[in-house]
């Protein structure tokens, strides 16, 4: 360009573009010069490329998890044939080559089984190493595309750096869209439900804001090295249309944080649609003529999250063409049973659940709720255990307070259908989820929950019991460990529970029922104990239970063996020192010791009676590494441990699951059988 003002030719974008020899105080000149900055026509082509090779790695990996998916639903399948042909230990590794896959298979679990939260904290939660190495991984694969031959000299070096992790950052809006369906397409190829692509979907969404973040800083950074951020700020929409984006998808982001999505679901849910609408408008007018088809994964992102609310719309259009009705009982603990006779939902699997909503108490507000019950039982009635917290629980919990809990001892009177009067329409999404294995394909299952996680863990028992009724399953041993408050919240599942183990027992399947009762000061009323609750509170062994609960409380623990778990009931010489110690578990006995003095039979007393002939019933938390390490001893096929409560117990679990599978050499070829852990929790 001639300086002595002659004739100038505008700069031009390229490796060669520099400010050197020009005038940039003059503000033609500097326009022109930003203009060529802004010239990407030679970049374009290579970041097009890049985000070809981000899709590549994502098919990659759903093509990989798709093929584990089939090979572990082949081997459930051969285990159910071999029981069915009486074939001898049918989930033991048969030669060779399965004992091999089997102890890659542990090797895999042992590392991704595990969780540690260093900090009590809300806001910050780390996933299990599991989803922590897939994020990570994910993490340094867009990181890795973002910096790879991206080092463009000239005054172009900090565009070509912020272009790229603009074209990366749109390239992953299919995918983060895809993760939030409810009609997963992600999910049913490798067989893992939505709620369960969750937390992979608000990790995409962070690393999106993460390169939005470093696009516009890249920018910024260049336009000002060169004094012409004065000029894009004036001159250019992208500026006042990029930073709308960035602030939408920041709140995005942050509103999707547990402590915020938990105040209120259905606050969460509008504004979360609300501003994601927002956003797409943003994004069309931020993204500048000369890169329209950056649009092309918009409009992906658009076409996935459309098909999947037009095919969650058909099937609530077809579910609710004949609405069902709602019964409601009142339960213990602030818990409100929901039947719900639907005549078009007939079909589902354990583990599954709706979003459920009766206009009555909350018109458009819907609430997931998990199955209790299955096909076959409750006269293929959906049943629901509801817990009061606010808003729509709390509204239905209200509306259930005319029914009396006195009856629930009572199996007929609890069974009894209610008045026509007292039902409530009530309309039904789903079923959704479900991704775990077919726990009856394992040689023995493991089944823990806390609270009202028993809606996930029951049916999964029912179905086993309902199965094995009529052929013969791989599984030899059942055992179903139930936290909970306060002895009479058993009242919940009591008939359920007790029929399914009668039928297991019927056709040889053994069936250990553990139901601990962490702070129930009535354990203590025929021992004369002074204790407020049934538990050692001493303080090196971990918080007490009567504080700090395993079956509902969210809070991080440090331990959850408080002592040695009783598992029979004693015997009339030490019955009334098993009632009395402070070194052990309070245990509730069929036969009670001589010395106790007889009162008139109340209904607590009938329900621990009744109890009593089916389960153990204990003082304290359960030692689940003893539950865990006595069931792989007598295991002799893999194993399979389901759980459902809050974060605190899950952790408690994986972290078992691992160090015993560990200890026992699972992974190492010693022979040791497997252990496969499935874990759900109340968050959404």
């Amino acid at each position: 360009m001639d300086m002595d003002g002659g004739d100038t030719a505008m700069p031009t974008g390229g490796p060669g573009l520099s400010d050197m020899g020009l005038d940039m105080s003059n503000d033609t000149v500097a326009s022109e010069f930003l203009a060529a900055i802004l010239d990407d026509i030679d970049l374009q082509p290579f970041d097009w490329a890049i985000t070809g090779a981000f899709w590549y790695g994502i098919v990659v990996v759903i093509f990989l998890a798709m093929v584990i998916h089939f090979l572990r639903w082949a081997t459930l399948r051969m285990r159910l044939r071999a029981a069915a042909a009486k074939h001898p230990r049918p989930a033991h590794a048969s030669n060779s080559f399965t004992s091999v896959i089997a102890a890659v298979t542990s090797i895999v679990r042992e590392a991704s089984y595990p969780q540690v939260t260093p900090l009590r904290s809300r806001w910050l939660r780390i996933p299990p190493f599991g989803v922590s190495i897939l994020i990570l991984t994910y993490l340094g694969f867009v990181l890795g595309l973002e910096f790879f031959n991206v080092d463009y000299p000239g005054a172009q070096y900090w565009e070509a750096r912020g272009l790229r992790a603009a074209w990366l950052t749109v390239a992953q809006f299919p995918l983060l869209i895809l993760l939030s369906g409810k009609n997963n397409l992600i999910g049913v190829l490798v067989g893992i439900s939505y709620e369960r692509l969750q937390v992979l979907h608000r990790w995409v969404a962070r690393v999106i804001l993460l390169t939005a973040t470093l696009h516009g800083a890249y920018q910024l950074v260049g336009w000002n090295q060169y004094g012409v951020l004065h000029i894009e700020i004036s001159t250019d929409s992208c500026i006042p249309t990029g930073f709308a984006t960035w602030i939408l998808l920041l709140w995005l982001v942050f509103s999707s944080a547990a402590p915020l999505r938990n105040l209120s679901y259905e606050f969460f849910v509008i504004q979360h649609v609300i501003s994601f609408v927002g956003f797409l408008v943003a994004v069309f007018y931020h993204i500048p003529s000369n890169a329209l088809n950056a649009r092309i994964f918009i409009w992906l992102g658009i076409s996935f999250f459309l098909l999947d609310r037009l095919s969650r719309l058909a099937r609530s259009a077809f579910n609710n063409s004949k609405p069902g009705r709602a019964t409601l009982i009142y339960l213990p603990g602030g818990v409100t049973k929901v039947s719900v006779h639907s005549h078009r939902v007939k079909s589902w699997k354990p583990g599954q659940h709706v979003f459920l909503c009766i206009p009555r108490f909350g018109i458009g507000q819907s609430h997931p709720a998990t199955i209790a019950s299955i096909p076959s039982s409750h006269n293929n009635d959906l049943v629901f255990f509801l817990r009061a917290h606010k808003g729509f629980t709390k509204r239905i919990l209200d509306g259930a307070l005319s029914s009396s809990t006195e009856n629930l001892l009572d199996r007929e009177k609890f069974e009894r259908a209610p008045d026509p009067e007292e039902r409530f329409l009530a309309l039904i999404d789903g079923p959704y989820g479900a991704s775990h294995s077919d726990f009856a394909a394992f040689d023995t299952t493991i089944l823990i929950a806390g609270s009202t996680g028993v809606t996930f863990i029951l049916p999964i028992l029912l179905d086993i019991a309902h199965r094995a009724a009529t052929q013969n399953l791989p599984l030899r041993n059942i055992v179903f460990v139930w936290m909970i408050k306060n002895t009479e919240w058993a009242v919940w599942i009591v008939n359920e529970l007790q029929t399914a183990v009668e039928s297991l027992h019927r056709v040889g399947v053994e069936v250990a029922v553990h139901i601990n009762v962490t702070c129930d000061p009535s354990f203590t009323e025929a021992a004369e104990d002074t204790r407020e609750c049934g538990c050692d509170c001493d303080v090196r062994l971990g918080p007490c239970c009567c504080e700090t609960g395993l079956e509902e409380q969210d809070d991080e623990v440090d331990a959850i063996t408080p002592g040695p778990m009783e598992t029979t009931a004693p015997t009339d010489e030490n019955a009334k020192s098993s009632m009395t110690t402070t070194e052990q578990p309070i245990v509730i006995s069929r036969k009670p010791p001589a010395s106790v003095l007889i009162r008139p039979v109340s209904p607590m007393a009938l329900l621990r009676s009744r109890l009593a002939s089916f389960s153990t019933l204990t003082s304290g938390r359960p030692d689940i590494r003893s539950i865990l390490w006595a069931a792989l001893d007598d295991a002799q096929g893999e194993t399979g441990v389901a759980v459902c409560g809050p974060a605190a117990l899950n952790k408690a679990v994986r972290n078992t699951v691992a160090s015993v599978s560990d200890q026992r050499g699972a992974s190492k070829g010693t022979g040791a059988e497997g252990v496969y852990l499935h874990c759900e929790g109340y968050e959404w």
